[in-house]
């Protein structure tokens, strides 16, 4: 399939998909009892001053009304005021955020990717042996351990009892490091079993047997020739993981205090800011999906039998 065909084909594809997720979305946040606007901090809010703030932020009318202008103006790229961070816009919002998150998110995945090629790549050349068992052991216990439980852990080491690390905020590359591993690790420990399981298949093949029979290098022939191919399995889960990675990085950030994009979306569900729940769970998907096109051209870079579809 060409190339244009196929991103044109898969942009139509976005375009349904963010229409169904704003639309579920949408009639979800509506059926929850209460209203938003219902209280101010001081108390009961005057009835007539509550009947304007809905009008002013779009509120007034019947739900399908609402929806009409919350449709058009994701169709617009507007999308709306934030209902709890007055005099800001959700488009401000996610551009304050957002580049904090993918701060995070860019190094969690850096972390995964190092961490579980390695290991896996030196399971798969050690089968058996020590460092094989002892690094799917602790792939293993990362799977089994939620990014959370690792936090906790590593806060308590190394936080307080080390001091090696600050516990929670946002500024040098210090308040990174150990957020970004808790966020990764879980991931690292996928990576690390998917390069081994692969790196296995791809080393018992015949090409690579009779690479070793030419007098090739044991370097060479894991670098040149299986590396390659035990890669696919790992480009496979990467949509995945950097989903998992965008949604994981939800409790990551609420847990060290970093006031990332993660922050503001568990903040609106709480506070019911329809507007900015919505533009989160929007620019989520469209995230999410772009990556997993972009992983879909990877993989017929790599391997050339792969076709676009």
């Amino acid at each position: 399939m060409n190339l244009g065909f196929f991103l044109l084909k898969r942009f139509g594809w976005l375009l349904i998909t963010l229409w169904v997720v704003f639309t579920v979305s949408f009639f979800l946040m509506r059926a929850v009892p209460g209203d938003p606007l219902a209280k101010d901090k001081e108390g009961q809010m005057n009835e007539a001053i509550r009947e304007k703030m809905r009008e002013h932020y779009g509120l007034g009318g019947s739900q399908f009304e609402q929806y009409a202008r919350g449709l058009w103006g994701v169709v617009t790229l507007n999308l709306g005021p934030s209902l709890k961070h007055k005099d800001y816009t959700v488009n401000q919002i996610i551009a304050q955020g957002l580049p904090r998150s993918l701060a995070l998110g860019t190094v969690a995945l850096i972390f995964a990717l190092v961490l579980g090629l390695t290991a896996g790549m030196v399971s798969a050349v050690r089968r058996g042996g020590f460092l094989d068992t002892s690094l799917m052991m602790l792939a293993t216990i990362g799977i089994a351990l939620p990014n959370f439980v690792i936090a906790s852990v590593l806060i308590l080491v190394l936080v307080f009892w080390l001091g090696l690390f600050p516990a929670a905020g946002w500024g040098g590359y210090q308040f990174v490091i150990l957020p970004a591993f808790c966020l990764g690790a879980p991931f690292a420990a996928y990576i690390a079993r998917l390069t081994r399981s692969g790196m296995l298949d791809i080393l018992s093949q015949d090409y690579i047997r009779t690479a070793r029979a030419k007098g090739l290098s044991e370097f060479k022939v894991i670098w040149g020739h299986a590396f390659k191919g035990g890669l696919l399995p790992v480009l496979s889960f990467l949509g995945p993981a950097i989903a998992g990675i965008l949604t994981g990085s939800l409790v990551i950030e609420k847990i060290f205090a970093i006031p990332g994009l993660g922050t503001y979306f568990v903040q609106s569900a709480l506070n019911r800011d329809y507007f900015l729940s919505m533009g989160c769970v929007l620019f989520y998907t469209t995230l999410v999906y772009c990556m997993n096109v972009i992983v879909d051209i990877g993989y017929t870079l790599i391997d050339p039998r792969v076709e676009l579809e």
